[in-house]
């Protein structure tokens, strides 16, 4: 076990970090100093001590990846930042909380140099931390499989803080079981058991055995008490022989019990709730200074010693990474193929001429767009080795199976129908649909490879908050959300979405696609696929849908438009007869079909009608203007949407004088084709609304 090297001057850091984090929440008035106050020795030996990182290089590859769960405790993170020289400095610290700051309440991905993840919502950093170890453990299965244990340029390890809001939040016992039945060795946790919330001691609500439910997930728990003797002592020794002993433990993912007193040495607020999400007040702070031995009088004070000692970090970091990338450049020179791989994902490239790989799927036939899916998905995966995912226990119903390819699971968990491989590509998530969702943002949020998850369309509530907050980071998480409208049929009003699409359009930054056929499909990944600024849902019908005879390029006459148009978001599809619409119908996914039919009703009665097909609106608006007046020129007020699920939203799109073509209340059990009819989700409903359209004019 390497030896801890601690001197006097590092308690005077940690002492510093304290006196920061009391200072910084004073000044603005509001924030949580009581965790980052108790927690500084832990974060302190976590960023000075333990971590292998490069202040000067923050994407390096080869860093070890640091999560504060407890997002609220933002100063833990920022005050190691800015004692380690990642960026942050003193007056980033005063602003904490403020407009424009690089210190906002919660950490933020993409904002403040250092932040590995955004994590608000409570239990989300310790469940993404799952996907950060599965990728961990993919990435070096697809680079580097052969290297012994601990030698692999792609050896590093996944840390986390974690509080007893994470262990309380439903979604950390989902992603929890998962990483224990994965034996993610990588993933080492330190949770911070003060017992203290908002709602002062958690004994109001919370009073299980943390330790036996972790030990029972399959992981290895130690508990460090700095309590046991009577007196707190801040026994920093012990926390880090137990994280040594955590990465020593590589079979099982590690929990590491801190028992802490919130707040410590707070002389009369430590241990209470006033001092978890509040100021401490001036006679507080004033006491927690003398108690220190600092001048109560300053504030923000850094002797220059400390700042010069922790700084070294950015030396010693560049040293590490010069060691490391010897190892790397080895593997390079060895590896040329693997190595054009990296350079590919790291760029955030696609191959050269993949459209040409996609299926083409002949006119004329039904096809359900997740059977189309899947074949989608595996044509892709033959060309992408970092694509890879799976499903929450509905693999043959959503479709998601990589055919050829192994089970990421460790080969002991192979069952009759799937075979485990610690490298594999195909993702079973279990009956686990919100930890789903934050694993693959852990995923995407570690490297460049491109996971994906299914469930069904109603599921999507189940995992909304992961979906918003890959929407809030900007990151390109994948979600495949099949059985998407009441047309999935039998099992009735509880599995059948109504507001979901909606529900999720509300999202900013969320492309929800719904593909109107095979082909649509295709390209539908394709764009999905070529995106790397947001995440995107593609909502997929249970029920088999046409397969649209289609020409080259745009809508003309009665040929119908390529389906390459998917990537616009919205494209006429099909022409009005003569090229004058008196009429537009806007549809999405298997109500296309009926607009397409209404269209040759109307033909035959003198009006024309243009249908456009709208997998994507928020890809249509991202389309210049002049291209969205040509889909739908202001001049065309006679407008129809036809969406099985609710209106809202649509009237933008059809304006007063439109029409909507929808369902506003629950479903009920029978064959899709009963429900439409019955719901009024007719080819007759599009005419008759077409038609009071007109005449509304």
């Amino acid at each position: 076990m390497a030896t801890l090297q601690w001197e006097p001057i590092d308690d005077q850091a940690v002492t510093t970090a304290k006196l920061l984090a009391a200072d910084a929440v004073e000044k603005v008035g509001n924030g949580h100093p009581g965790t980052a106050i108790s927690l500084a020795p832990a974060a302190y030996l976590l960023f000075q001590k333990v971590m292998r990182k490069d202040p000067s290089d923050q994407h390096w590859l080869g860093r070890d990846r640091f999560i504060l769960s407890v997002g609220h405790s933002s100063l833990t993170q920022y005050i190691q930042l800015y004692l380690g020289g990642y960026g942050l400095e003193l007056d980033d610290l005063k602003a904490l909380r403020t407009w424009g700051s690089l210190t906002p309440g919660h950490p933020e991905y993409g904002h403040t140099d250092g932040v590995e993840i955004t994590t608000g919502p409570l239990g989300q950093g310790l469940a993404s931390s799952v996907g950060f170890a599965y990728a961990q453990r993919f990435e070096r299965g697809l680079f580097d499989p052969e290297a012994e244990a601990g030698t692999s340029p792609f050896d590093h390890h996944t840390y986390v803080i974690a509080g007893d809001g994470d262990m309380q939040e439903g979604v950390t016992s989902e992603a929890a079981s998962l990483a224990g039945h994965q034996q993610l060795g990588n993933l080492i946790a330190i949770y911070d058991s003060n017992q203290i919330s908002i709602e002062d001691d958690t004994n109001i609500a919370f009073t299980e055995d943390v330790h036996a439910r972790f030990e029972a997930y399959h992981w290895h728990v130690q508990v460090v008490d700095w309590k046991k003797t009577g007196q707190y002592v801040e026994d920093v020794q012990a926390l880090y022989e137990a994280i040594e002993a955590a990465k020593a433990e590589t079979s099982k993912p590690s929990l590491i019990i801190l028992k802490t007193i919130i707040g410590w040495p707070s002389p009369k607020k430590q241990n209470t709730g006033k001092i978890h999400g509040s100021a401490l007040g001036a006679d507080e702070l004033k006491g927690l200074k003398e108690v220190l031995g600092a001048d109560p009088e300053q504030s923000f004070v850094v002797a220059d010693e400390v700042i010069s000692h922790t700084r070294k970090a950015v030396q010693r970091g560049s040293e590490e990474r010069a060691e490391w990338q010897k190892g790397f450049d080895a593997w390079a020179a060895a590896n040329p193929e693997k190595k054009q791989l990296l350079d590919r994902l790291e760029a955030g490239e696609l191959p050269e001429n993949l459209e040409s790989v996609l299926p083409a799927f002949e006119g004329g036939k039904d096809v359900s767009t997740r059977a189309a899916s899947g074949k989608v998905i595996n044509a892709l995966a033959a060309e992408l080795p970092e694509f890879w995912g799976g499903s929450a226990d509905l693999a043959e119903s959503n479709n998601t199976t990589i055919e050829s390819a192994a089970s990421f699971v460790p080969a002991e968990h192979s069952t009759h129908e799937w075979t485990g491989n610690p490298y594999g590509r195909v993702l079973h998530f279990g009956i686990r649909e919100h930890a789903m969702g934050s694993i693959l943002n852990g995923i995407v949020l570690h490297g460049k490879t491109r996971p994906f998850g299914g469930t069904f369309l109603i599921f999507s509530d189940y995992m909304r908050p992961a979906v918003r907050l890959a929407a809030l980071m900007k990151v390109p998480s994948v979600f495949v959300w099949t059985h998407d409208s009441v047309a999935l049929g039998e099992d009735g009003p509880t599995h059948q979405p109504i507001e979901q699409l909606w529900s999720l359009r509300a999202i900013p930054g969320l492309d929800v696609v719904r593909p109107a056929d095979a082909n649509e499909v295709a390209y539908a990944w394709l764009t999905i696929l070529g995106r790397r600024h947001n995440p995107a849902g593609i909502a997929l019908t249970r029920q088999n849908i046409p397969t649209y005879e289609r020409g080259e390029g745009e809508a003309s006459g009665d040929v119908f438009a390529s389906a390459a148009n998917t990537s616009k978001g919205a494209y006429v599809l099909a022409e009005a007869p003569g090229g004058t619409p008196d009429v537009i119908f806007i549809a999405t996914g298997s109500e296309v079909q009926l607009a397409v039919e209404a269209r040759a009703i109307l033909a035959g009665e003198g009006i024309n009608a243009r249908v456009v097909s709208a997998p994507s609106l928020e890809w249509f608006e991202e389309q210049p203007t002049e291209y969205k007046e040509s889909v739908l020129p202001a001049s065309v007020k006679a407008r129809v949407s036809i969406e099985a699920g609710i209106g809202l939203g649509w009237r933008q799109y059809v304006g007063d004088a439109g029409r909507i073509v929808s369902i506003e209340h629950f479903g009920a059990s029978a064959d899709y084709k009963t429900l439409f009819r019955e719901f009024g989700i007719t080819t007759e409903a599009a005419v008759e609304a077409a038609k009071t359209s007109i005449a509304a004019l």
